[in-house]
């Protein structure tokens, strides 16, 4: 648990990134057995107008290049949020062995709130998940995130209803 607790650190910190850009700010860290940082990755949907600019799925991507292959078993992805169902398509489909995440995404997750494709059957892969590390600050920076786009877009209907 200390380590999940230090690579959720790394994972806030793209994540923050993320949020500097106006983007969700969501983060993931990749890491192997050993301790090794393989990749990190921040949301990116915006700024690369793809919907699949997820922070894993940019870290996938970028672990695959490094193996040279598409499967990336023994490595451990963690995200500060619970990884959506896209994500978690990529996750089983890349034989990632863990998911650790922060924050539950009772709207989106595909972690345990809403799917769980970690231990679906019916699918060749299953892996372990471990949530809820760092949740409480990973929760934190989303919700303040999404409070603060609310209130600049009041603000904004505000001026502009004013003049």
């Amino acid at each position: 648990m200390e380590n999940d607790t230090y690579y959720m650190g790394l994972a806030l910190e793209e994540a923050k990134k993320a949020g500097q850009k106006g983007e969700v700010p969501i983060g993931c860290v990749i890491v192997a057995e050993t301790g090794k940082v393989i990749s990190v990755a921040h949301n990116l949907t915006i700024s690369l107008a793809d919907p699949t600019g997820h922070a894993e799925i940019l870290a996938i991507r970028k672990a695959a290049k490094i193996y040279g292959n598409y499967r990336l078993p023994g490595l451990i992805l963690y995200a500060t949020i619970e990884p959506c169902i896209m994500c978690m398509g990529a996750i089983v489909h890349a034989r990632l062995s863990r998911v650790v995440f922060g924050a539950r995404d009772e709207k989106w997750g595909g972690a345990g709130s809403l799917y769980n494709l970690a231990v679906d059957s019916r699918l060749n892969h299953a892996l372990d998940v471990v949530p809820g590390v760092c949740a409480d600050e990973c929760r934190r920076l989303i919700q303040d995130f999404f409070k603060s786009r609310r209130q600049e877009q009041k603000a904004v209907k505000k001026a502009g209803l004013s003049q």
